[in-house]
Parts: C-alpha cells; structure tokens; sequence
C-alpha cells in the first residue's frame, strides 16, 4: 500500500511551518501545500487523511545527537530515541543564556547576541570542540554546503531552535503517546517501518534534496523570479512520480510561490516531499552508512549517499 507523504519545513514561527502533502489517490498522489498547523494533532489528522495507508513524514531538523556529545553524555540512554524519551520534564529544552548555564543538561546556546559569546566557549563548557557540534550528516558535501550545527542557536541558518521546538513539542509527545511513530533510521529502513509501524518520521534537508532532485537554483531562493524559473522542473518532477498538484499548489508553483521572501518556506516544504517520494517510488534508496554512531546516535538524511 503507498504511503501518505508529507515534509515539512520548520521554524520555531508556526507561521512559517509549511507543509507539502502527497495523499495516495489512484496510482499516484494528489499533492498540496498548507501550514502544519496545531502540532499535537499532526501525526493523527496525518492518519485520517492516509485513510489507513502508512504515513511518512519528513521534518528539515536534525534529528539525532553529535556523536561526541553522545558519547560524554548519553545519560545511560542506549540510542537517541530512548535518550528523547527520557527528556521529559527535563531543562533540556532551556537554552541558556549565559556561559555558566550550560551543562550537558542544557547544551543549546545562545539565548540572543547580546553578550558575543565565542563557539569554542560554548563547546568548552560541555568538555567538547566546537566541530564535534556537527554530525556526519551535517557535514559539507559535493552537492551543497555544510548544515548548521546542532547545539548553536544563533543566527539566520541556525537549526537549534528549530530541533527544539519539534522535539519538545511534537517528538516526545508522541513517543509518549499510545501510537508511537518510529525514527528512521534508528529503528529500521524506511519500508520496513512503514509495513511494521504504521508511522514514520525521518530527517530531511531541502539543500541536500535539490541536489538528489538534480535541480539547480539559478540565484536565491528567497526571490520570487528565481524560484519561478524552476516551475517547469518541479512540474516535471510531480509528474514523474506521479504525484498531481491541486490548483493551489499549481499556482504557486508557477507563480513561484508569491513576491514575499518567505515564499522559500512552501517552496523548500515541496523539494523536500519530492525527495521523500523519489525514495518511496524507489527510484533513490534510503541508505545509512554502517557506522553504529550514525545508526544509533546521529541519524542520517533522507536520500543521502554514504
């Protein structure tokens, strides 16, 4: 049975959580875009629009710890998932906002710029160098830069606050609830945790998928004319799926999602669906390195090569 698919492109701003959504509909998907909206009702309104088909959701966070954090830290914790778990009640959710706050028990920082505070300080408190921050998967590639570390919250592309607001606020709540989603790839491969468990949630990242997707952005993203330009590749990706847009995500792809810069926000929500259904057609295999840290600890991109 195919799966429902979604992707969602995070912010801490639920103005700015978009969603792509591909809902199984004859041998293909009827794809659409809309806001996430209230997260402890996603993974269920998810369920109901599957219609008792699998769902695959895919989040642009970070999903999984550094492994030299892991290491030090991992409270006893066998893998990431037990270690989510065991956040509960927990300050771990508290960034810090000043040097002497930070603990293994609260690594995120900093708060805000008031203070300049360095990088290596703040990996100096947690007994770590500031490059341990970054994961296997974080790391630059031929097809696009290095992601943001994991614990550093600061600035335009920073991701930490991001993490947080998805692990507090729809991981761990649902890891809690009565019908647990699985983490890829801790658990598993992703077909096998879809027959197995019903509910998916895998780390996905928009830059890593234009490069799978063999779309190449002519300027910025954030410009209406050059996320325009790319509407005759994304249609011929849709229907290669095949996946059917609605009218409203017809229209904004051709009208490239609108003059606001923040029209980057459904955009990338629909480059990171296409990467999931690029894996769920098998047309790209869902691979994770060997190496035990990454399996059990870091986590790993969907889609991404070795």
């Amino acid at each position: 049975m195919r799966p429902l698919a979604a992707h969602a492109d995070w912010s801490k701003h639920a103005g700015k959580r978009w969603m792509a959504v591909a809902v199984p509909s004859g041998t293909g998907w009827d794809a659409t875009v809309e806001l996430v909206g209230d997260l402890p009702t996603l993974l269920d309104r998810l369920r109901h629009r599957a219609g008792g088909a699998p769902v695959a959701l895919g989040l642009d966070l970070p999903i999984g710890l550094p492994r030299a954090y892991a290491e030090l830290h991992s409270r006893g914790a066998s893998d990431f998932p037990a270690f989510l778990r065991g956040l509960g009640g927990s300050t771990f959710f508290q960034v810090c906002r000043t040097l002497d706050e930070i603990s293994p028990a609260r690594p995120f920082f900093p708060y805000n710029a008031l203070r300049s505070p360095r990088r290596k300080d703040h990996a100096a408190q947690l007994g770590m160098a500031f490059k341990d921050f970054s994961r296997q998967c974080d790391l630059k590639t031929p097809h696009r830069p290095a992601a943001s570390a994991l614990f550093w919250t600061l600035g335009a592309n920073q991701v930490g606050k991001a993490a947080l607001t998805a692990w507090e606020h729809l991981l761990l709540p649902a890891l809690a609830g009565p019908a647990p989603p699985a983490l890829w790839p801790f658990e598993g491969g992703l077909t096998e945790l879809l027959e197995s468990r019903g509910t998916v949630i895998a780390e996905t990242y928009p830059a890593e998928a234009m490069g799978q997707l063999g779309v190449a952005m002519g300027g910025s993203k954030r410009r209406q004319a050059d996320r325009k330009a790319l509407a005759p590749a994304l249609n011929q990706l849709l229907r290669g799926m095949p996946a059917q847009p609605d009218r409203s995500l017809a229209g904004l792809i051709a009208d490239g999602f609108g003059p606001s810069g923040d029209g980057e926000d459904p955009f990338d929500a629909l480059l990171g669906l296409l990467c999931m259904l690029q894996v769920l057609t098998g047309r790209r295999a869902d691979t994770v390195p060997a190496d035990p840290w990454v399996r059990r600890w870091e986590g790993w991109v969907l889609g991404q090569a070795g």
